[in-house]
């Protein structure tokens, strides 16, 4: 399994049918054939010239200009990240059979390369339910493997992996069963990660109070928290108004509006 990134560097030239871009390839390796998601669109790769002159393919660390196919070229931007797929749109399987037991691929995905696949994938209304779930499963282990990889601050992967969670349970609907589409479940979550990091809504309130005399990584802090909160929130509607987190949930999201 190849997936290949193409950073825009320029766009020479655009129009409603596709356009040409001078591009660098920052992973594996580009073809002429393959296909790119920007966003939620589909960009098809017809050219590749190095010197003047046509070649089939380049790979990372080495700049081209492209031919591209597709109206979203107009659209990209300097510094833009464009990762492949396959044709169909979609390798599904591979990935999962990839995540279940880490076989040695020629090209392995990196997790923030994965994450963009898999989050395209669980965005997809054009799939059936099983399959965006099965992709939001993955865009979760990617999730999970990017705060390994890049050692990110505790706040900050919660505040993903519960963006991930949330979009599954507000596209395919709550289900207390499922650990990835639990309102109650994420909610715990978050809940206890704020109170493992010594946070309270009283304590950090107070803190709101003085939040611009504070350190910067105290601020950073502060706005990390504030991140949470808003997953949180998105999330409380799903939480009988009986239920005691919805309760606790609500004594954190009062406090979200003080933060910087």
């Amino acid at each position: 399994m190849s997936i290949a990134e193409l950073q825009i560097y320029s766009v020479e030239h655009a129009d409603v049918s596709g356009g040409v871009c001078v591009v660098r390839c920052v992973g594996g390796v580009a073809r002429t054939g393959q296909v790119y998601v920007a966003g939620e669109s589909r960009i098809a790769l017809r050219r590749i010239e190095r010197h003047g002159r046509p070649v089939g393919f380049f790979d990372a660390g080495h700049v081209a200009k492209v031919h591209l196919a597709g109206a979203v070229v107009a659209l990209l931007s300097r510094g833009q990240v464009l990762t492949s797929v396959p044709p169909d749109g979609h390798g599904l399987q591979d990935l999962e059979d990839w995540l279940a037991g880490d076989p040695p691929l020629a090209e392995e995905p990196a997790p923030v390369t994965l994450r963009v696949l898999a989050t395209a994938g669980m965005q997809d209304d054009r799939l059936p339910a099983g399959v965006r779930l099965r992709w939001g499963r993955v865009a979760l282990a990617a999730c999970r493997r990017t705060a390994q990889w890049a050692q990110q601050d505790a706040l900050v992967a919660a505040a993903e992996d519960a963006a991930v969670r949330g979009c599954l349970i507000h596209l395919l609907g709550p289900d207390p069963a499922d650990p990835a589409r639990d309102p109650a479940g994420l909610c715990r979550d978050l809940l206890e990660l704020l109170a493992g990091l010594g946070h309270t809504p009283h304590g950090t309130r107070e803190r709101t109070e003085v939040w611009r005399e504070l350190p910067i990584d105290r601020i950073r802090e502060l706005r990390r928290i504030k991140t949470v909160l808003l997953r949180l929130a998105f999330v409380r509607p799903h939480l009988p108004d009986t239920d005691p987190l919805a309760a606790a949930v609500d004594a954190w999201t009062a406090v979200r509006p003080w933060l910087p």
